[in-house]
C-alpha cells in the first residue's frame, strides 16, 4: 500500500514538473525575438549559383527577413516557398532553433545541359526544368544550339542529356548538340574531327551503341581523321563520308 502511494505521489510530481517546464519554455520562447539567420548552401563547394547574400536579399525584398521578429511568429513555410521561386534552387528547409536562430539549408539545382539558341540562353537541370545562366559560375556541360524550343529542351533533349550524364563514355565524348529545324540532331564529339548525324532522338541509345562498336572496331584501323561525317539515322547501318 505504501509503495503504491509513493508511486502515485512520484507520478503526480513528475506530471506537475513536465507541465511547469512546458509552460515555462512556451512563455520563454513566446517572448523571444529571432537573434540571427544562419544560411547553409549544402553544395556550395561544387556550384556557386546562389550565395548567402543572395538569399538574404530575397527575404528582405519579400519582407520575410526573420531577424528581430518574434521567433514564434516566423512562418518558415512561407520563407521556403519564397526562396523556391528562385530558379537556381532545388530544395529549401527552414527551421527555428531553441536558441532563437532561423536556419536555412539550401540545395542548388544541378545543370546537365546548356541551351544557346535564338529562343533563349539557359540551362536544363537534372529535374527537367530550366534555370538561368549565372554571372558567377559556368557549368561544364554539353551545349545544345540551333532550333531549340523550350518544350523540346525539357523533353527529348533533357532525356538525352540525362543519358549522357549517366554514361561516362558518351559524357566525355559528346561536346555539342545541334538541332535542325526539323528536329534532326547532329552531335559534335570532343575526339575526332567529324560530325555525327543522329537523325531524330528515336532509339538514340541503340544508335550510339552501334557507333561505339564502330569506334572500337573500325577507328583503330582507319584513324579518327578518315571520315568527315558518320551517319546513324538509317536503320541497322552506319554511313560514313570520307574527307
Amino acid at each position: 500500500m505504501v509503495v503504491r502511494v509513493i508511486s502515485i505521489v512520484v507520478a503526480t510530481l513528475l506530471f506537475c514538473y513536465i507541465v511547469f517546464v512546458s509552460f515555462f519554455f512556451q512563455e520563454n520562447r513566446g517572448g523571444k525575438d529571432c537573434c540571427g539567420l544562419e544560411v547553409i548552401v549544402l553544395d556550395s563547394l561544387d556550384k556557386h549559383f546562389v550565395s548567402e547574400s543572395d538569399l538574404i536579399q530575397i527575404l528582405k525584398k519579400a519582407d520575410l527577413n526573420p531577424i528581430n521578429r518574434p521567433i514564434d511568429k516566423i512562418n518558415t513555410e512561407q520563407i521556403e516557398n519564397e526562396l523556391l521561386k528562385n530558379e537556381m534552387i532545388a530544395e529549401v528547409e527552414a527551421y527555428r532553433t531553441p536558441s532563437g536562430l532561423v536556419k536555412l539549408e539550401v540545395e542548388q539545382k544541378i545543370p546537365i545541359l546548356r541551351v544557346i539558341s535564338s529562343k533563349g540562353n539557359y540551362y536544363v537541370d537534372n529535374l527537367g526544368t530550366t534555370m538561368p545562366i549565372s554571372l558567377r559560375y559556368v557549368a561544364h556541360v554539353p551545349v545544345a544550339s540551333g532550333f531549340v524550343e523550350k518544350e523540346f529542351a525539357v523533353g527529348n533533349l533533357y532525356q538525352f542529356a540525362l543519358f549522357l550524364q549517366e554514361n561516362d563514355f558518351w559524357n566525355n565524348q559528346i561536346e555539342q548538340i545541334y538541332i535542325h529545324s526539323d528536329n534532326e540532331v547532329e552531335l559534335i564529339p570532343r575526339v575526332g574531327n567529324h560530325r555525327i548525324v543522329l537523325g531524330t532522338f528515336d532509339n538514340f541509345e541503340g544508335k550510339l551503341d552501334k557507333l561505339k562498336l564502330f569506334y572500337e572496331k573500325a577507328i583503330p584501323k582507319v584513324g579518327w581523321e578518315k571520315y568527315s561525317v558518320i551517319n546513324l539515322k538509317y536503320k541497322n547501318q552506319i554511313v560514313c563520308t570520307k574527307k
